[in-house]
């Protein structure tokens, strides 16, 4: 007897909010789901081009029925649950889907934006149109772009070249995140001896034993397992071999190899640019950035490396001295003992380290305060809705509502590492907001609206608890949280019309910005005294080490600045290739990003293959992106160092200029309205303690 069952993607989803029944889906709803979500869409493209009325912005731009932008539901649904899962909670049955359905969608949306008479119609609009909202300008501006920048202009055999390109780049980069996640996970360290577990904190032993499954200790690459290591660990040897392990996944001779994957999505990249007419990858991507172009992006990270590294090299010195005076003047410092004589001279410098702190950052009370610092800001508020399904059992659901007690949006948060997990943290979304019209009254003529809100989620990997503790956090993993909370407050608050324009719909190097603003808060004392208690005692984080944590923030902090630019770096010198790409990815990685680089380097150790951001992550030519959204959040932030850090007035303005606004203006128009006048890299050097002033612009 066959199962009378209907595929839930196909129908309006009978959940609070109309959030994604996690618990009905199947993995073969998938599939149906994709392939019917293709033909939806390639009906309605027909219906479109075949519409006898003259192209408009309505009958063309705009899906007439839904209003919503020419972007069907149905597709859009499925791969939206699809993908979000395949970085948080995927397995093999999924990762084979990925690589079988990958292919037919990227062929799909070549379809779309090479549709000749689509393009046809949108470039009639484009020249003639009514007049315009400027977010119905903006729409159109996108739409027109996105066909010309997908290659709409190209004769027929560039329009196939074109296709070829980008299906072998699409499958490439799903293939460079599968092996990276299986080589991840494929390592451990497992210790039986527990002399090799000295000098490491009872936090890493717990979780570590935990990981083992009462059979001695095991620590893998998960960052909550290799950090506490590598900070604490005595065992040189040991520390060796996990910095090792980490620092060459993706390079050894098996089938999870990077390095030709690396090197021909470079390429690949390079010619779709070209196709396109531009000199470079980077040339293609910059101009819709707000750094303009690659003089932009080389002039901000020379101004960093300027500025900073002076003060890298003497924090590197300092830490030479001192690990000299511990071991001996013959010592010689390796990559993997930095984070140890890091730790050792923080402590020495400040008397404070992570593991001070984390019986004050139990995970449910960081939870409290950063809600608490959200509705301080903006008066909204979170319940937990536990009818809400979740695709697993870490996750948790809430239901966030405005400072007027109406609802705002869903907010799921994936806190632990797991097995089918990334590693790393990002915000996502489950549905965009938009605005939805209906059909216009025979009485008014007006239509009537209905705000779809948003369904956002921030997925982490955090300190797990244990059998014996809660889950106890660092200062880091705080801040990580307030980083990705951040981001989803872009969504949340997203108040526009059409869902392509709407959240974090923005320019790459602005959408850092709300996230690295609230960073801000983690050394705010103000902040701390609101939810850091001890787990145990319920005492207050002391005064004293807060004042330790202000007093260190800055700890570091060159050295930290040119690892960031040394990646700028590094990104930048793949994506301005003129020339096809055939160096050696490893030589070539440490010349690209030597002036940012204060040690020696080592011969084996490799990036580049698991630098997801600019390889898998949509960060390629961008990942100047962080510190240039620095030089802003920094700038942001003194506005409310001036006025008080929770002052309700400058949080509306920020809520109004700049979150709620998605992509509807140029992002400089929208960071101008909120500040007055365009950021500069002071407040940054300021913040950061570095003595050099600027005022140059960014």
């Amino acid at each position: 007897m066959s199962e009378n069952r209907t595929n839930p993607f196909f129908v309006t989803y009978d959940t609070p909010h109309h959030t994604i029944p996690f618990d009905r889906i199947r993995l073969e709803d998938y599939e149906e789901a994709f392939m019917e979500g293709i033909r939806r869409d390639n009906e309605q493209i027909e219906k479109t081009i075949n519409n006898p009325e003259k192209p408009t912005f309505d009958n063309t731009i705009i899906d007439k029925d839904e209003d919503k932008e020419n972007y069907y539901d149905l597709l859009d649904r499925v791969s939206t649950a699809f993908f979000n899962l395949l970085s948080a909670e995927t397995n093999d049955e999924m990762d084979a889907l990925a690589q079988k359905i990958q292919p037919i969608l990227t062929q799909h949306a070549n379809d779309v934006r090479l549709n000749k008479r689509l393009f046809e119609r949108i470039k009639y609009v484009h020249r003639h149109h009514r007049k315009l909202t400027p977010e119905e300008k903006m729409l159109l501006e996108n739409t027109y772009q996105g066909f010309v920048r997908s290659g709409a202009l190209l004769d027929e055999q560039g329009k196939e070249k074109l296709r070829q390109l980008t299906e072998e780049a699409s499958m490439l980069s799903l293939q460079f995140s599968q092996n990276l996640l299986k080589e991840t996970k494929a390592f451990t360290l497992h210790i039986t001896d527990e002399k090799q577990l000295d000098g490491l904190p009872q936090s890493a032993i717990d979780a570590a034993a935990e990981e083992a499954g009462g059979n001695g200790w095991t620590f893998t690459l998960d960052y909550p397992s290799y950090s506490p290591f590598m900070t604490y660990s005595t065992q040189r040897e040991l520390r060796k071999e996990l910095f090792m392990a980490r620092n060459t996944m993706c390079t050894h001779e098996n089938n999870e190899n990077n390095l030709d994957i690396c090197k021909r999505l470079v390429n690949l990249r390079r010619e779709i640019a070209q196709l396109l007419g531009y000199k470079t990858y980077a040339d293609y991507v910059l101009v819709r950035r707000m750094a303009s172009n690659t003089r932009g992006v080389y002039r901000l990270l020379n101004d960093l490396i300027d500025a900073y590294k002076p003060t890298a090299v003497k924090e590197r010195e300092e830490l030479k001295k001192m690990a000299a005076k511990m071991e001996g003047k013959d010592f010689v410092m390796k990559p993997w003992d930095i984070p140890f004589y890091s730790h050792k001279l923080q402590l020495k410098k400040y008397n404070i380290d992570a593991e001070m702190l984390r019986p004050y950052f139990e995970l449910s009370k960081v939870i409290d305060g950063v809600f608490g610092l959200a509705n301080r800001l903006y008066g909204i508020t979170f319940r937990e809705n536990k009818q809400i399904p979740v695709y697993h059992p870490d996750v948790k659901a809430y239901e966030v509502f405005d400072r007027d007690g109406s609802y705002l949006a869903v907010f799921y948060a994936d806190f632990h590492p797991r097995k089918g997990k990334q590693g790393g943290a990002w915000m996502t979304q489950y549905q965009g907001q938009y605005i939805k019209r209906g059909e216009k009254s025979e009485i008014s003529g007006e239509r009537s609206e209905e705000n779809i809100r948003p369904h956002v989620s921030v997925v982490m990997n955090l300190t797990k608890p244990t059998e014996e503790k809660p889950a106890l956090l660092t200062l880091g993993e705080v801040e990580t949280f307030l980083h990705e909370f951040g981001h989803s407050l872009h969504g949340m608050f997203a108040n526009t019309r059409f869902e392509s324009l709407s959240g974090t719909n923005v320019w790459w190097d602005f959408v850092e910005l709300p996230s690295q603003f609230m960073e801000n808060y983690s050394v705010e004392k103000e902040f701390l005294r609101t939810f850091a208690f001890h787990y145990q005692t319920g005492e207050p984080l002391p005064d004293e080490l807060i004042n330790r944590i202000v007093k260190s923030r800055n700890f570091m902090v060159a050295t930290g600045c040119m690892r960031q630019v040394s990646l700028g770096l590094l990104d930048m010198a793949y994506y301005t290739q003129k020339q096809p790409f055939e160096s050696d990815i490893r030589q070539y990685e440490k010349q690209a990003w030597k002036k940012a680089i204060l040690g020696k380097q080592l011969p084996d150790t490799c990036m580049t293959v698991q630098f997801s951001h600019i390889m898998a992550g949509g960060y390629a030519a961008g990942y100047y992106s962080y510190k240039w959204a620095e030089v802003l959040d920094a700038d942001a932030f003194s506005v409310f160092k001036k006025k008080g850090i929770f002052n309700q007035q400058v949080a509306d303005s920020f809520r109004q200029n700049i979150l709620s606004k998605g992509g509807t203006e140029h992002p400089m128009t929208l960071y101008k309205r909120f500040r007055g006048g365009e950021p500069t890299i002071d407040a940054l050097l300021k913040r950061n303690g570095i003595k050099k002033q600027s005022t140059a612009k960014h």
